[in-house]
């Protein structure tokens, strides 16, 4: 390629990546990704989407990472920029804390987004990594840390009705793996669930996953550990839930299997999946690298269900699904009960979650594939994949994010809206903007030939996306925007701008 027709392509690919991401005037050190929405019928739950975007070390990253809430029409609601594109969020949704709603998130960085030859396996949090809780003003109240030597892993971090956190985390422990197929000098990348008190920080429960669940039967061969410095992800956990009678119901991405534990005792009550199963599977509730199992009603489990794509399978790869199954304990039988697909059908690596909503419809995170999507309770199959297909949001290029929810959320930023002003011949354009404000719902524009003179001169402005733009026959110099609630309140107040 010659190195003008190169420089085009650059040029090309730039303004592509620059349509992609949004811009405001009135908060310029703001550029989460723009989305693209090819489904959207009537029918949907109400509330926000909540998501983390980054991507791949070898893939370009469309904007920031951070935390971002959108609406959904995909117009940002609220968004927290990271410092680098090496550093993520992850499990990003909507909690209750002392009764009280908090936004929760993992924090650092994740193995195989830094370089192209990692340190630790694929989806490994790097050590300093931490969990926080947010509370409506977007301050953040606690940072929590894993203990005794583990580091806080990206795959879950609950809080409990005891407001206790719930959480997962890894640490490398050294291990002779020759007799598993491994390096003699290698290491278990070895999971533990911890439960911490908020309040004070003591650890209250601590499971082991290694002194549990043997190794030898992984789905992942023990000689893959030489591609990682010869550390051996066997179990790779990748979510924990609370149960009945003091149960723990926890998902093994790399076992094939979920988990239900006494959480009194430690030990494995039932296996379903993987090599060890109680459960016999009816052929087409078989699973695969499942991520995010949870407890639904009437003994049925949900999980997102991979089904991709790792080399070792002995399983052709199929297409990723939600998927719900119930649990016959008399005959210790799973039976299919409802699947959600994406219509078209996607296969995904790595990531995802199946979240239940308040009006019966399931939300679906496509984890490494860049879709988030919502259905109608019936779900759909393989073979007619639109049906109760309701919503379906697409990121750019290949930016991800490991889990995605819809919540409803009240946010009540602490800090005060913004105000650009551009001026024009006799008029003027007034851009105003509150990152994370729900209750904005329109603009009143106040101007003036002085600063304490101010006066409305547009009285209320239907508040459009992130930013507005206002038109206004006004000179000034001085101009000042208030946000106004539903109900034609000022529940916010920007500064006061001079243009000349």
């Amino acid at each position: 390629m010659n190195d003008c027709k190169s420089r085009k392509l650059s040029r090309i690919s730039a303004k592509k990546s620059k349509s992609q991401v949004w811009n405001f005037v009135s908060a310029p050190a703001l550029h989460p990704m723009k989305v693209t929405l090819n489904v959207n019928k009537p029918g949907t739950a109400p509330g926000l989407i909540f998501v983390a975007p980054y991507t791949s070390y070898e893939a370009t990253m469309i904007g920031q990472t951070g935390s971002l809430i959108m609406d959904q029409a995909g117009n940002p609601v609220w968004f927290r920029p990271l410092d680098s594109i090496y550093t993520q969020n992850s499990d990003f949704r909507v909690q209750s804390f002392n009764s009280q709603p908090v936004l929760t998130m993992w924090q650092g960085t994740i193995s195989g987004t830094q370089s192209a030859d990692p340190n630790l396996p694929a989806g490994d949090p790097e050590p300093g990594a931490y969990f926080q809780i947010i509370n409506q003003h977007y301050n953040v109240i606690k940072k929590i840390t894993a203990q005794k030597g583990y580091t806080a892993d990206v795959h879950e971090f609950t809080i409990t009705k005891r407001n206790t956190a719930l959480f997962t985390a890894v640490k490398q422990v050294p291990a002779d793996l020759t007799e598993y197929g491994g390096p003699e000098d290698g290491y278990f990348d070895n999971y533990s669930i911890q439960e911490v008190d908020l309040m004070t920080g003591e650890l209250l429960f601590l499971w082991n996953v290694l002194a549990h669940v043997n190794p030898a039967d992984s789905m992942i061969s023990a000689s893959s550990a030489i591609d990682s410095n010869n550390i051996w992800d066997c179990f790779h956990v990748n979510s924990v839930e609370e149960g009945p009678g003091n149960t723990l119901l926890i998902s093994m991405r790399n076992m094939w299997a979920i988990y239900n534990i006494d959480k009194e005792t430690g030990n494995i009550i039932w296996q379903l999946g993987g090599n060890q199963s109680d459960f016999a599977l009816e052929l087409d509730a078989e699973f695969s690298w499942q991520h995010d199992a949870r407890h639904r009603s009437g003994n049925r489990i949900s999980l997102f269900d991979d089904a991709c794509c790792a080399s070792s399978s002995s399983r052709p790869d199929g297409p990723a699904r939600g998927l719900i199954l119930q649990l016959d304990f008399q005959n210790m039988i799973a039976y299919l009960d409802r699947t959600y697909y994406h219509d078209p059908l996607l296969f995904v690596p790595s990531q995802g979650n199946l979240q239940k909503l308040p009006n019966g419809n399931q939300f679906v995170g496509w984890g490494q594939e860049s879709y988030l999507s919502e259905f109608a309770y019936d779900g759909n199959t393989e073979e007619d994949p639109s049906v109760n297909f309701l919503y379906d949001m697409q990121f750019p290029n290949q930016n991800l994010s490991y889990r995605a929810f819809k919540n409803e959320w009240v946010g009540l930023p602490p800090y005060p809206p913004r105000i650009a002003v551009e001026m024009l011949c006799e008029s003027a354009l007034i851009y105003a903007s509150w990152n994370g404000s729900t209750e904005t719902a329109a603009w009143q524009v106040l101007a003036g030939s002085a600063c304490d003179s101010l006066r409305p001169v547009i009285s209320c402005a239907p508040r459009t996306g992130f930013e507005t733009k206002i038109k206004v026959h006004w000179e000034g110099p001085y101009f000042q925007v208030n946000a106004l609630n539903s109900n034609g309140q000022i529940i916010g107040t920007s500064r006061v701008i001079c243009t000349r």
